[in-house]
């Protein structure tokens, strides 16, 4: 098991999902854990919870100064929270609002926050830096374009972050992400099931086979999880500027 005992973290959407299995996992190690989000959703209690909503520009430096206040710095930050528009019709159908909205959430929530952070982090000696990005920069749809474009962005910003930290013994890493059985995995499939006017596992067999993972399955919010732990460990110590894709064999390597 990782030891993060006496560590302190703050984890952005980690209410529900993959954040919420993240502070658990945190938690399990040995840390004192903040989530936030905008709402509690399915918070257990298991960490303690500060309502934000970091897609504005002024809600990073709040939940930042809420979460230093509580937990007196912060040795871990796992920036998870993102959302993401779709647009039927595709890209060019898509407003600047719809443009703007992806970015805020998906790219410059993480870089304020970041920024909020960092200092104490550094004066404090160092720490660990974990985005969760996607494997839709990689691989996007049309009709969720802005999310994917958002996620790219934050890969580069994420090499760039770790290049200039790195000297004061912070260490950034991305963790990409494939299908992942969230609660937005199980509505999309309602949504597939529902257009087609089939059930919900005739629509995953079909989904799976869209896909075809070679390992044969969805990830899980354990998986993801379980990564980022070891990422912001003592154990991956001399790991930084990486982008680690969790997706079980999808992607190419190239």
């Amino acid at each position: 098991m990782t030891d993060l005992t006496g560590r302190r973290a703050l984890v952005t959407g980690g209410t529900r999902g993959i954040g919420a299995a993240i502070a658990r996992h945190l938690s399990q190690a040995g840390a004192r854990v903040v989530v936030s989000a905008r709402s509690p959703g399915d918070h257990d209690g298991a960490a303690h919870f500060i309502a934000a909503d970091i897609s504005t520009p002024d809600g990073p430096p709040h939940l930042a100064a809420r979460a230093l206040e509580y937990l007196g710095g912060i040795d871990i930050l796992v920036d998870n929270a993102a959302s993401q528009t779709v647009v039927p019709q595709g890209v060019l159908a898509m407003t600047d609002a719809d443009w703007l909205a992806d970015l805020n959430s998906s790219l410059l929530s993480a870089v304020r926050l970041d920024r909020a952070i960092l200092p104490s982090m550094i004066a404090a000696g160092g720490g660990a830096i974990v985005h969760i990005g996607s494997n839709a920069a990689r691989l996007p749809r049309p009709a969720a374009l802005a999310y994917a474009a958002a996620k790219a962005a934050l890969a580069t910003y994420s090499k760039g972050l770790a290049t200039q930290v790195g000297p004061d013994n912070v260490r950034v890493n991305l963790v990409s992400p494939g299908v992942i059985e969230t609660s937005a995995f199980a509505a999309r499939l309602r949504a597939l099931a529902d257009g087609d006017g089939t059930d919900i596992a005739t629509a995953r067999e079909r989904f799976m086979a869209t896909f075809n993972i070679p390992l044969g399955r969805p990830g899980t919010p354990d998986d993801v999880a379980a990564l980022v732990t070891f990422l912001v460990s003592p154990s991956a110590g001399y790991l930084a500027g990486t982008n680690h894709v969790i997706d079980g064999g999808l992607l190419p390597t190239v």
